[in-house]
Order: C-alpha cells, then sequence, then structure tokens
C-alpha cells in the first residue's frame, strides 16, 4: 500500500460493516472448534438427531417451533412435486408460474383475512424487493412524502434489514433508534415532521434472541406522525392465531392490519416449507411488485418440491391442525419456565424463545460445555448477536420437545443458570 493510500484509508471514516468486524472476537470461531455449534447432522427423528461421529443429541436449535417439516403431508406433497416436475424449474416467476406459487397465495390470502399475500424465496429477498418500492412511494397502498422517506432501524432489527441500509440511503436517511430507549424513536419522529418526510420504522415481531415488540403501540405512533410500520414477524407466524397468522397480526384483533402496517413473514420456520412473503393493502401493489421487485423480476419461484411443501402446510393452518400443534408449543414453554423458576429471556411470554443470559463470554461457554456432554444442542450467541463481552445460550422451544427433553436441557444449564 502506497503512503497516499494509507493516509486516505486513515482519512476515511471506518462503514458500519468494518465498525462491527472490529469489535468482534474470536468466539464464534472457537464455538465451532470446541464443537459447540456448525453440528453436521446425518439423520433425524423428532427433535432428535444423529451426528456424523454415530452419536445422538436433542436439539434446541432449529427455529420449526411446531415441527410441521416432518409431516406427512409435507412429505408427501415434496415428493410428489419431485417426481413431476424435478427438482427445480430454473425461470422467473414472471415468465413461468409454478401451479403451486397461485395455491399458495390463495390459501395465505385467507390466512391473512382475504389481503393479497406475495410470496418470496426468503424473507431477506421480501427485504429486497419491498423496501426499495416503499421507500420510493411506488406502493399505492402505503404513499410516501414528496420529500420523501427516513427510515427508522430498531437496534434489535434483523441482520437482514440493518444489512440494506446502503440500499436505503439512497432513498432517504437512515437512523437507528432503541426501543429500550423510547426518547430515541421520539427524537427521530419529530425530525421526520420537521423536514416533511415520512418516517418507516422497521422492526421484528418476535425477537430472534429475546423480547416482544409492542406492534399495536408502535402502528398509533407511527400514525400519529404520518408513518409506516414495517414489522419483519418471521419468528412469530404460525405460533400464534386459529389460522396461524402468528404474533403479529394476531395482536391487532378483529380489525385486522391497520393500514400503515406492512407486514413480512417467514415460511421456513414454524410454517415448515421455505420462503418468506409479505402482506399487501391491494392488487395494485401486488402488480407492482411483480412489475418491479427485483427478486421476483430476476428470480426464481420457491423452489418447487418446497413450494409444493408450502401448499400443504398452509392446508393444516386453515384445517385446525396448526391450532393444535400452538398447544403444545405453550404448554412446552410453561413447562420449560416452570423447571427455570422463570429465570431464563423471555419467560412467560408468548414467544418460542428462551435465552440463558452471561454476563461473560467465558461463563456462556461453560455452559454451552456443560449442555453438549448432556446431549443437549443450543446456540450460543456472542457480540453482535448479543452486547459485546457478554454470551446467551437460546433454547428454540418446539411443539415436538418431549417433556423429558426439556428436563435433560435444564440439568445440563443447572447451577450456570442465571441467578442460581
Amino acid at each position: 500500500m502506497t503512503a497516499d493510500a494509507r493516509a486516505e484509508a486513515v482519512a476515511r471514516p471506518a462503514n458500519w460493516v468494518a465498525a462491527r468486524i472490529g469489535k468482534t472476537t474470536d468466539s464464534l470461531d472457537r464455538a465451532f472448534d470446541e464443537g459447540l455449534t456448525g453440528h453436521v447432522i446425518t439423520g433425524r427423528d423428532g427433535k432428535e438427531v444423529e451426528l456424523e461421529d454415530g452419536s445422538r443429541a436433542v436439539e434446541f436449535v432449529s427455529c420449526s417451533y411446531l415441527g410441521l417439516e416432518q409431516h406427512p403431508a409435507l412429505v408427501s406433497a415434496a415428493q410428489e412435486a419431485l417426481g413431476r416436475f424435478g427438482a427445480h424449474f430454473s425461470s422467473s416467476r414472471n415468465r413461468m408460474r409454478p401451479v403451486y406459487l397461485g395455491q399458495l397465495e390463495e390459501l395465505l390470502g385467507e390466512i391473512y383475512g382475504g389481503r393479497p399475500v406475495v410470496p418470496f424465496t426468503s424473507v431477506g429477498t421480501v427485504h429486497l424487493g419491498v423496501l426499495p418500492l416503499l421507500g420510493t412511494s411506488a406502493l399505492p397502498g402505503w404513499p410516501v412524502s414528496a420529500r420523501g422517506p427516513v427510515f427508522l432501524v430498531e437496534k434489535t432489527a434483523h441482520a437482514s434489514m440493518q444489512v440494506l441500509r446502503g440500499v436505503l440511503e439512497q432513498l432517504g436517511p437512515v437512523h437507528r433508534f432503541d426501543l429500550a430507549d423510547p426518547a430515541t424513536l421520539d427524537a427521530r419522529l419529530a425530525e421526520a415532521r420537521a423536514s416533511g418526510r415520512t418516517p418507516i420504522a422497521l422492526v421484528d415481531g418476535v425477537g430472534s434472541m429475546g423480547g416482544l415488540i409492542d406492534v399495536v403501540s408502535l402502528a398509533r405512533t407511527l400514525a400519529s406522525a404520518g408513518g409506516l410500520l414495517y414489522v419483519d414477524d418471521a419468528h412469530g407466524v404460525s405460533i400464534d392465531g386459529p389460522n396461524g397468522a402468528g404474533y403479529a397480526y394476531e395482536a391487532f384483533g378483529s380489525a385486522g392490519l391497520p393500514d400503515n402496517v406492512v407486514l413480512v413473514g417467514s415460511l421456513s420456520k414454524a410454517f415448515g416449507g421455505a420462503g418468506g412473503f409479505v402482506v399487501l393493502p391491494g392488487q395494485d401493489d401486488v402488480r407492482v411488485l411483480r412489475k418491479f421487485a427485483n427478486p421476483l423480476v430476476f428470480g426464481h419461484s420457491i423452489m418447487l418440491p418446497l413450494l409444493a411443501a408450502d401448499v400443504a402446510a398452509a392446508r393444516l393452518h386453515l384445517s385446525g391442525e396448526v391450532a393444535a400443534l400452538q398447544e403444545r408449543l405453550w404448554a412446552n414453554a410453561e413447562l420449560f419456565d416452570k423447571l427455570t423458576d422463570g429465570r431464563l429471556v423471555n419467560a412467560g411470554q408468548r414467544s418460542p424463545i428462551r435465552g440463558a443470559l452471561f454476563a461473560t463470554e467465558a461463563s456462556a461457554f461453560e455452559a454451552a460445555r456443560r449442555l453438549r456432554r448432556a446431549g443437549i444442542l443450543v446456540l450460543p450467541a456472542f457480540f453482535p448477536t448479543v452486547a459485546k463481552g457478554t454470551g446467551l445460550i437460546r433454547f428454540a422451544l418446539s411443539a415436538t420437545h418431549e417433556p423429558a427433553h426439556l428436563e435433560t436441557a435444564v440439568e445440563g444449564l443447572g447451577a450456570l443458570a442465571p441467578g442460581a
């Protein structure tokens, strides 16, 4: 590197990605090296998995909170589609649409109160397709000021939204706010009013590491400021509601989604299949997405066998079977909270995620090792997923966990649980 190049590098402020990399320790690498994460599985039976060394363990890692991906209806649908079409059909959905796509859209519309629903290949591609159009005021159902938007990204919002900061900054200012400090949002909304811009707040519904966002209050706050609330409820889909519409949708009650709420969800977690989706105000918005959302225009549909499985899963949602699985999930959550004396993150909340939070990375490592020795696989999380210097052991609970699985997990966590 020349002297001029070095001087330029010093003078140029670090971008947020570089700053994040610079602050991150080697904890994740060490967790891989110790076999505490990155597990290779060779088979599974419910929540028990077989590892490549031939041993078996109970996993609390998968975000399939209802166990639907192993349901015979989904497996049969995927196998039937594989026989009819092969593993994949490589075409933009605008050019050729697998028959299952229209079926899925219709069924998702039933789940979400008759609103149009557009599936994508993932939640990340939903964000990439929808947010630029939203910020450009191209979606007629969600108009934005002629002065443009200001994007307000909540501190704990999923990384798939955070990473789009550079894209969003081409449309308007991007700021972060912290729901733990409401004044940060109030200040940004005041700035938006003063500038004549439309605030668009990006949040999760059910936090991937803990917490439930009060989407109802947030929607009211944004509405009073003339703004929009964009909710990524990936972890909340299917776990609530008679048709499995999910946490965020059900939070608004019988009135349904307010006009200023953009609801995004996942088909890859509790839903049982694969993909993501957005719930839209009307067919005019569908037409805009079909023409201008890059992942739809230039990308393929959800892989065919999984698209067929999505259709089967949607039918189970509408049949009442998912509601019965929800009861088992919440019974397991209640038992887990009882066994841990309510000491974990999210205890008592309508979330399938529980977390043992530790003040140091070292103590979190110790807990992960102890659980691994007990035959329990968990997700150990470190900065930037949690606060710098701390560690968290995440348990993803499922309707298919047996009481004995929960008891073994709690015994493995033992005295290392917070407050013990």
